[in-house]
């Protein structure tokens, strides 16, 4: 009776050991409670990597600031703000300057004009300014200035000065008329602009998404080695116990075999857990870039802190239905694309018609210059008897003083012979139009879809966290009543060992099913395009 009696002893307190590591941490006297914490295992930790504890807040804070993904669609705005700023310099003035110096020289035909050839030097400069309205005209002043120096007889001014100031004034009337219309690459680029932000905050709540799946998978993992650690602890212990019993001949030498079994099959979950915490750190490590901070980013052994919980949160499908509709980015990119699209064909069907513009200019001349002087004053003497000097400036003044106003209207018509390559366009563009409406549609029809799916997962999966939870509760009766018949005899090693492990099981159970409900949150916030508003996330800039 002594081995059967120091067996019982021995194997009673392995059962309260595993029990007390198995048990929630409230059971244990942590004062948590048992359906927000209910895994503490202490496995083997790899003491010689070095630790690095991360609340999920902290992994979703390093993700915004170092995952690659988000920071390259984060360049994508910005080049749609640079095509915008572009686009707006078409309505910016434009200034130009011309200069322009010629000398000519060819034979005179006649005695009477010059004695022997004719020359002549002209240098004149132009200075414009040219604004582009809105509503597809433009608008322009010039002033232009010349001196002219000439050889020839009987010139009453020589050098002569002469400047013009010119208004123009260029407006098209049914063609490329109208402020959309002659605003159209702002038009385009402003909305690319709104789809590109879309675009990233599609990225964005994708992103967090990403962080919190990866978050609570690496929860998992690492709570399932401990279990799988334990586990095997417990079948070498029943590998041991089975060694004393065979040696003192209480046991026959077959039972041997199925405890060595039994710990070769642990081993195997181990390497298989053990190959899961790695893939979770690194799908982890990856998504927060780990390696932008940390040069040994690779050696850290990444400790989550963040327990799941089962905090039941009510969701109604048709509100969630509609927040999605309201608010998920890729949904609103299509809308923003459907606007531009309904653009462009606005634009296409403007250009079917005729090509109607108007012109008007309004422009001063002036002109000065060194008066010559004749005998009797008659040029035809050619005798010249004095000179009186004139200004540049009197030709500019009398230019800018509008002393000589003229003035001239005018309309152009253009009919295009053939308008085959018009029309096409703007059927291409009644196409692209009803392709965008269809996209929509479909969208909105997958959003019902993928909102009707996250909704079922939330309530199937906490239904689930509550089951396990009770099937781990049972598991722990279940156990207790074998310890119980166990001491009277009633059982054997074997049975209470594999109702421990069934205990193990159910824990690791439940917390898969509570990770399944955390996921299927952080899944359901997505589909909503709620996630960045629920975590509080607006990024401006991710450097």
């Amino acid at each position: 009776m002594r081995p059967r009696k120091a067996n019982l002893i021995y194997l009673f307190i392995l059962t309260v050991s595993l029990i007390f590591f198995s048990l929630p941490g409230q059971a244990r006297g942590t004062g948590k409670d048992p359906g927000n914490r209910p895994f503490s295992f202490n496995g083997n930790e790899q003491q010689s990597a070095p630790r690095l504890e991360l609340s999920l807040e902290d992994c979703i804070l390093k993700a915004l600031k170092n995952n690659l993904n988000l920071k390259a669609e984060m360049i994508s705005p910005e080049i749609a703000e640079k095509n915008v700023a572009l686009a707006v310099e078409k309505f910016m003035p434009t200034l130009s300057l011309n200069y322009n110096a010629q000398s000519t020289r060819s034979a005179s035909y006649s005695f009477l004009d010059a004695s022997d050839e004719v020359k002549t030097q002209q240098n004149d400069y132009t200075f414009q300014m040219t604004q582009n309205i809105p509503f597809g005209g433009s608008l322009s002043a010039s002033v232009y200035n010349y001196v002219s120096d000439t050889n020839r007889r009987f010139q009453t001014i020589n050098p002569r000065y002469g400047s013009t100031l010119r208004l123009n004034f260029n407006m098209p009337l049914l063609k490329d008329f109208g402020y959309k219309i002659g605003r159209r690459e702002i038009v385009v680029a402003n909305y690319s602009r709104e789809i590109s932000g879309e675009n990233f905050q599609r990225v964005l709540e994708n992103t967090i998404y990403n962080v919190e799946a990866a978050y609570w998978n690496l929860v998992y993992a690492r709570e399932n080695l401990k279990v799988r650690q334990q586990s095997l602890r417990l079948a070498q212990e029943l590998l041991e116990k089975n060694k004393i019993e065979i040696e003192a001949g209480t046991l026959p030498p077959i039972e041997l075999l199925t405890a060595e079994s039994e710990v070769s099959t642990r081993q195997a979950d181990i390497l298989e857990a053990e190959a899961m915490v790695r893939n979770a750190e690194d799908q982890l490590r990856f998504i927060i870039n780990l390696p932008a901070e940390m040069a040994e980013a690779k050696k850290v052994q990444l400790i989550p802190t963040d327990s799941p919980s089962i905090e039941k949160r009510e969701v109604d499908y048709e509100e969630a239905l509609n927040t999605a509709i309201m608010k998920r980015p890729d949904l609103q990119a299509l809308r923003v694309d459907l606007r531009s699209r309904e653009f462009n064909l606005d634009y296409a069907e403007n250009q079917l018609l005729p090509d109607l513009r108007l012109q008007a200019s309004y422009w001063s001349p002036g002109i000065s210059g060194d008066q010559i002087l004749y005998q009797d004053n008659n040029p035809y003497t050619g005798i010249i008897i004095g000179k009186i000097p004139g200004k540049k400036s009197d030709a500019l003044r009398d230019a800018l003083n509008f002393k000589y106003q003229n003035w001239a209207v005018g309309l152009t018509l253009s009919l295009p012979v053939s308008t085959l390559l018009s029309r096409s366009y703007f059927a291409q563009a009644s196409l692209d139009l009803k392709q965008a409406r269809l996209r929509i549609k479909n969208q909105e029809q997958q959003i019902d879809l993928e909102i009707s799916t996250a909704v079922r997962a939330v309530e199937t999966n906490y239904q689930r966290a509550l089951a396990y939870r009770a099937a781990r509760e049972l598991a722990q009766k279940k156990l207790e009543a074998e310890q119980e018949k166990f001491k009277v005899g009633l059982s054997t090693n074997y049975m209470v060992l594999q109702y421990q492990r069934d205990l193990a099981n159910a824990l690791t159970m439940e917390l898969k099913s509570l990770i399944d409900y955390n996921i299927s949150l952080a899944n359901l916030d997505r589909v909503m395009g709620v996630g960045r508003e629920r975590r509080q996330v607006s990024v401006i800039n991710p450097d």
